[in-house]
Order: structure tokens, then sequence, then C-alpha cells
């Protein structure tokens, strides 16, 4: 369910690519050393968003380096690692593990199951510092959960619970900013849900898995309907975001709530799209 919010990297500068970058490298260094090597993957680009946005609201003390990894072995890259580092790499454990289980509940993935008893150690610990973000997590999933049980097409239910798990992780703090980040990130979470559900419809429709838009994916207008609900879902996420006194690392902030978020949902509708042309032309040829 992540991945989404990701940078649209034909339209960036170089140097605004490799800064972005460099904390993106830094999140994989931190879950490296705070969780080890399966720590490192629950590396996501949706984190490294959360990450830039708490830094350039708070300004805090940034460590620059430059480091050799497993991934880039021969060539030293950028990183920068500050407190927000830290505490995006707790959070993505504490969301991977609760999605294993709950990956698990629903589907029987036995992988996903055994991922997550390797993580139980470390989840135990991290919990013990987010007990109430924890719990908020595991109960907004097992509502996720009912809503798949009665097979709730309600976009706006299901997707919500998804939405306030994500605000709860923008909030690092109770403090004047706290209203506005949780908006920011309860939009942006309906709008994370709501694009795995276009992209798996047709998967989900296959093998009966529980999908929001069964019902309404063979309607001639689906398409303009999903597009208008991803669009208000991150038109009230940016609205959140310009509310924000951010000034620092604006450009690439923007680039990722006004053009990144959209890349995978073009590239869906393309394939989509493509597919059905193919289809179309394969039965005029048959009807010959």
């Amino acid at each position: 369910m992540f991945g989404y919010v990701i940078v649209n990297k034909p339209e960036m500068k170089f140097k605004e690519f490799d800064l972005y970058r460099s904390y993106y490298c830094g999140l994989c260094k931190t879950l490296q050393e705070q969780f080890g090597r399966k720590g490192q993957f629950t590396l996501s680009y949706d984190m490294t968003f959360v990450i830039l946005l708490l830094t350039s609201l708070y300004e805090p003390e940034t460590a620059a380096d430059c480091r050799k990894c497993m991934a880039h072995p021969f060539e030293r890259h950028p990183t920068r690692v500050n407190q927000f580092t830290r505490y995006g790499a707790d959070m993505n454990l504490l969301l991977t593990y609760h999605k294993c289980l709950d990956d698990w509940e629903d589907e029987h993935k036995i992988s996903r199951r055994i991922f997550a008893g390797s993580l139980r150690k470390k989840f135990k610990k991290t919990e013990e510092a987010y007990p109430e973000k924890s719990a908020l997590f595991q109960k907004k999933l097992e509502q996720i959960h009912q809503c798949e049980q009665r097979n709730s097409s309600s976009p706006d239910e299901v997707s919500g619970y998804f939405g306030e798990i994500m605000g709860e992780v923008f909030v690092w703090r109770r403090d004047e900013w706290e209203q506005e980040l949780r908006r920011m990130g309860f939009f942006l979470g309906k709008f994370i849900y709501l694009m795995d559900a276009y992209e798996d419809v047709e998967q989900d429709k296959k093998t009966g898995n529980y999908n929001l838009f069964l019902q309404d994916f063979e309607q001639e207008d689906f398409e303009k309907r999903v597009e208008a609900l991803l669009s208000m879902m991150m038109a009230e996420c940016s609205r959140a975001f310009e509310r924000l006194p951010i000034i620092e690392n604006t450009e690439i902030l923007r680039n990722i709530l006004y053009s990144g978020v959209w890349c995978r949902y073009e590239q869906v509708r393309r394939n989509r799209e493509k597919q059905r042309e193919t289809g179309k032309q394969e039965e005029r040829e048959s009807d010959v």
C-alpha cells in the first residue's frame, strides 16, 4: 500500500533530486543501524517524504555524510540524517509490522507472517516508545479489516481509516502545527489507499480479494470518478501543506504533492487503456 508518494524526477533540478536522495539514503542507513537488514526491507519513499516535510518545518540540525552501501558498493553517495530520520525509521517499522499481520489475517500470506515474526523483537522495543501510535495503527487496520469483511464499497469510510493512520504519522508532537500536519497526512493517506485500490482492482477481481472499486470497475465513468476522488484528496492535502510556514525544500515537496504522486496513476491508467485497445483490436480481428 506504499510507494505512491514519489518525486517526478524529470521535473526536478539535479541538485534537488540529489538532496531528496540523500534523505532517502539516510533513512536506509538508519533502518539498517536500528533494525538490521530486515529493517532495510521496510524502506519507502512515502516515509522519506514525511522526514523531508518535518525537517523542512522544524529545521533541526542535520548531519551530512558520504558513504558506500550494499546497493552502491563502489561509489560514495551523500546521506542526511537528523532526529526525524530516526522517527521515520520507527514509524516504518511499526507500520510494516502491523501491515504484515493484517495481510496474514486477510489473505493468509505466510511470507508476511514470517516477516512480521522476524521483526517482532525490534517492534516490541519500538512500540514501547510510541504506545499510543502503535495502538492507533492496530485499531485502524482492524477497522479496515472489518470493512473488508462486510464488503464495504464506501470510499470515504475505508480510506478514512488509513487516512487516520497517516495523520498520526505526520504528527511528530502536539504543537501549533498539529492540526495542519494531521489534516495533510489524513488526506494523503486517503489518496494512498484509493490509489492502491485503483491499481489492484483488476487483479483483485480475478483473485476474489476485497476491493472497494469492484462494483464500479465496469461502469463507463469509472476512470473519471476515480480521478475526481484522487484529485479531491490531493487538493485538501496540498491546501494544508500551503498553510504550513515552510521555507526550505518547498520545490521538492511541491514536486511530490503536485506531480510525483500522479506518476503511478498515469502509468496505471495508460497501461489499462492500452490493454483495452489491444482487446478491442483482437475482437475486431476475430470478427473478420
